[in-house]
């Protein structure tokens, strides 16, 4: 029996039956739908950290010299304790860098985490809950802000310790009816005056929170008002990515050199950019990847001995048709392939209606929340080649015993 001709009533007979065929198939579909959303899901989530979150937090083309390292997650109480016996960086440290970085595009300090919060007050108006932070100029190139409305911070702003500020998109919009009328007015913040000097274009969100809620001051008067920080981080800004290894090592010299360190001793300091978050979100997405296809497996194997049993169900209902069609010169090689053809074709559709719903379902996730979905090319066809080879598997013995009915025997049969 050709191929062609076999395929062909495979769809008849999963056509004639439709309703029993899907939920012949629910298992497969879920299954299949489940394995399709959640790598969705996971691998918008890696892209999303890797070109989006990363970049927000350090910045693009990017490192930051830290204190302490950008950790996600537990720290033992020993290493917590050495972490608190290093030096606080200090301005006196951005100078090295910045002769031993020359190339860079940006180097700036900023006060470091955790960052406060205050209420942002202009006449009967007031924006809660902004954060608040201390920069010097060149950290509105490092995080690639632009400046909507007036101008950015300068360096005689920090020298000075004018009290000026700088608003977030969201500050701004929420305390004045025209942004163009933000410039030259003046704020409180923490019960402190400051004169507005700009507003920076709005950043957007990240996983639903939102990058325009702050209130960036001169780094001098941030101090004025919060005390210097502890965890104070120069972040350097390189023309491209390549550049920044070997910026890296350099930052790394400088600031051996700055602390005063040995050779030998380890360095009380740390250079870092954001890969520690992408490891440790990659590693999080590794387990995760473990569970999923072991929760899929299970759905598969169940839909598998589904369909099994629908098929030996058919081969039963059909016994008097296979007598006739071998009575008629038909082979057992040609029952066995018109057998196994209905079952991967009802597998695979399976796969095909599962994969359809998985990418449904996440293309729903990204519009409705804030976690993105991508559907990768290589879910898809795992999917469809999941769906072939179940119904391949499932269905060779309800095929073989087809194949090898007696067609007298089964030519007597009445059901």
């Amino acid at each position: 029996m050709p191929f062609g001709e076999a395929l062909r009533l495979a769809l008849r007979q999963i056509a004639a039956h439709k309703l029993r065929s899907f939920f012949t198939l629910l298992g497969i579909i879920v299954s299949v739908a489940f394995l399709v959303a959640v790598v969705a899901v996971i691998q918008g989530m890696n892209a999303y950290v890797r070109e989006n979150l990363a970049g927000a937090i350090v910045g693009r083309n990017a490192f930051q010299i830290r204190r302490e390292p950008i950790t996600v997650g537990f720290i033992d109480d020993e290493e917590w304790r050495e972490l608190q016996r290093r030096p606080l960086i200090t301005e006196e440290d951005l100078r090295y860098i910045e002769r031993a970085i020359p190339d860079a595009e940006a180097i700036a300090l900023q006060s470091g985490w955790p960052t406060p919060m205050a209420d942002v007050v202009w006449r009967n108006r007031t924006v809660g809950d902004a954060f608040v932070f201390g920069v010097t100029p060149p950290f509105q190139v490092v995080q690639d802000y632009q400046i909507a409305v007036g101008e950015p911070l300068t360096a005689v702003d920090v020298r000075e310790r004018r009290p000026v500020a700088v608003l977030g998109y969201d500050v701004a919009s929420k305390l004045f009816d025209d942004l163009a009328m933000a410039p030259g007015q003046k704020v409180r913040v923490r019960g402190r005056q400051l004169v507005v000097k700009g507003v920076v274009a709005k950043k957007g969100t990240v996983l639903g929170q939102s990058w325009d809620g702050f209130v960036m001051l001169p780094i001098t008067v941030f101090e004025m008002m919060y005390g210097r920080r502890q965890t104070t981080v120069i972040s350097v800004k390189m023309p491209e990515a390549d550049l920044v290894p070997d910026a890296m090592a350099r930052a790394e010299e400088a600031m051996r050199i700055a602390h005063r360190l040995r050779p030998g001793e380890p360095n009380d300091f740390t250079v870092d950019t954001a890969e520690g978050l992408i490891t440790f979100w990659r590693d999080l997405t590794r387990v995760l990847f473990t569970v999923v296809p072991a929760v899929v497996a299970i759905g598969v194997v169940v839909g598998g001995i589904v369909i099994m049993n629908i098929m030996l169900m058919s081969v039963h209902e059909r016994t008097h048709e296979i007598g006739i069609r071998k009575s008629l010169g038909a082979r057992s090689s040609d029952i066995l392939r018109q057998f196994l053809a209905e079952s991967v074709v009802l597998a695979t559709a399976g796969g095909l209606l599962g994969l359809v719903l998985g990418a449904a379902f996440a293309v729903a996730v990204d519009s409705v929340s804030p976690l993105p979905a991508r559907v990768t090319w290589w879910s898809a066809a795992i999917a469809l080649l999941l769906g072939a080879s179940v119904g391949l598997i499932f269905g060779v013995y309800p095929a073989r015993r087809a194949a090898r009915m007696d067609p007298i025997a089964a030519l007597r049969y009445e059901q």
